[in-house]
């Protein structure tokens, strides 16, 4: 009988430890849970002020493209025509260009 009792006293000991361990085990499952909840829910606020940030920009931006037109003349009856624009745009570069060719002329260039 006591070979008996020694075996179950083995026996309870080994279930202590194997319980300890899974004990242990599912701390750190725990933790881990803990971890991954938290980074989830910091990735949502990051996700939700980038989202205002950009609806922010979307309605400064469209605001913006209202007033331009206002003061381009471009929204309303008796505006500048939008071809009116386009070729102030294109005899700017042009007159740039030109200057940039003749520029030799009034300026000495260093070569020879």
């Amino acid at each position: 009988m006591s070979s008996s009792l020694s075996t179950e006293a083995t026996y309870e000991s080994q279930n202590d430890q194997r319980l300890d361990e899974l004990h242990s085990k599912i701390r750190t499952l725990r933790g881990i849970t803990t971890d991954i909840y938290d980074d989830a829910e910091r990735q949502n606020l990051t996700l939700d002020d980038s989202n205002n940030t950009f609806s922010s920009f979307s309605s400064q931006l469209s605001h913006s493209s209202r007033r331009a037109a206002q003061a381009f003349g471009l929204s309303g009856a008796g505006g500048v025509r939008q071809t009116r624009i386009i070729m102030y745009v294109v005899g700017g570069f042009l007159a740039f260009w030109l200057l940039w060719k003749t520029k030799g002329v009034w300026w000495a260039s260093g070569e020879v």
